[in-house]
């Protein structure tokens, strides 16, 4: 029997990690043809792409002829950036540049995800007109990655967006989940930073957000530029691992707050928090709440499986 293919074609690069995976997932449930690629993890479900080999890169994107690429790909932990700073330029900056060229060539729409880390921290809210200032070198990669992708096709949309959690498959792959085991062994005190303010974003809001900005822009081209989505519930790790611990049931009286800047790793903004009114008066974006969405990516990891039965059952 002939298969309904949709005529609208969507390329996801990173579609396997933890933001890409819901993005696919978004738009393959509304009706787009939906092709994800990635590298390490790619097989069999995703293309097998380096995003450094631009040959491969222009094969796929003009043997697809996608009308919109969603660029999640990056090297994205700070602290990782500052210790492979060559690696993390050549696929947050170069790639990103040469993906705009190939986009251009096809006429499609490309999504850049940026990030908050783009501000310095010292006077949010934040609109995207407002000066970026970057402290870290992940911040001034994925900067250099915005210049590079509006230079070489104006039709680009970059979307900035702050700490992200979901569905992980392991805790490791969120700063937001990574805090569920210190929350869960609750014999030995954990120090939890308290300074520095986040605004924790689901996954699944972003991806919804990545769709209706490609649905709205196929029906308006004047859809482009820089955009900012985010959570809005404001919360340094010690609260989120205390809303955690809430959604759990389980105790929060181990955890120790920690008020002084932190002194290791790459330096982070305080409160680099973004202004979504851009997209909202679009009438773009939903909002998962906080508990609600880390209960659904964290009850999996859940050592104690007796809660599991009550909540579940």
């Amino acid at each position: 029997e002939d298969v309904d293919i949709p005529s609208r074609r969507v390329l996801i690069t990173g579609a396997t990690g933890l933001l890409g995976r819901a993005v696919f997932k978004e738009f393959n449930e509304n009706n787009w043809n939906t092709v994800g690629c990635g590298y390490r993890r790619a097989q069999p479900r995703f293309e097998h792409i380096n995003l450094l080999d631009s040959i491969a890169v222009h094969d796929i994107i003009h043997d697809f002829q996608p009308h919109v690429i969603v660029h999640c790909a990056a090297e994205r932990r700070p602290d990782v950036v500052e210790g492979q700073p060559d690696a993390a330029s050549q696929l947050n900056v170069a790639a990103s540049a040469n993906l705009a060229k190939e986009a251009a060539g096809v006429g499609a729409f490309l999504i850049y995800i940026s990030t908050d880390y783009v501000f310095d921290g010292t006077s949010p809210p934040y609109k995207e007109t407002d000066v970026p200032n970057p402290l870290n070198l992940y911040g001034k990669t994925k900067l250099e990655g915005e210049k590079a992708v509006l230079e070489n096709n104006e039709e680009t949309a970059v979307l900035r967006i702050p700490v992200l959690y979901g569905e992980v498959e392991r805790l490791e792959e969120s700063a937001v989940t990574v805090i569920f085991d210190k929350v869960q062994f609750s014999n030995k005190s954990a120090n939890m930073d308290h300074w520095q303010q986040r605004f924790p974003t689901n996954v699944k809001d972003v991806a919804a957000v990545c769709r209706q900005l490609a649905e709205k822009r196929m029906l308006d081209p004047s859809i482009k530029g820089t955009f900012h989505w985010s959570g809005n519930e404001q919360m340094t790790k010690y609260e989120m691992a205390c809303a955690i611990a809430d959604a759990f049931n389980l105790p929060s009286s181990h955890l120790r707050p920690i008020t002084d800047s932190p002194v290791v790793g790459a330096p982070r903004p305080k409160n680099a928090q973004l202004d979504c009114s851009k997209l909202e008066m679009l009438g773009i974006g939903q909002r998962t709440p906080f508990r609600a969405g880390i209960r659904e990516s964290l009850w999996p990891f859940l050592v104690d499986k007796r809660w599991r039965q009550t909540v579940f059952h």
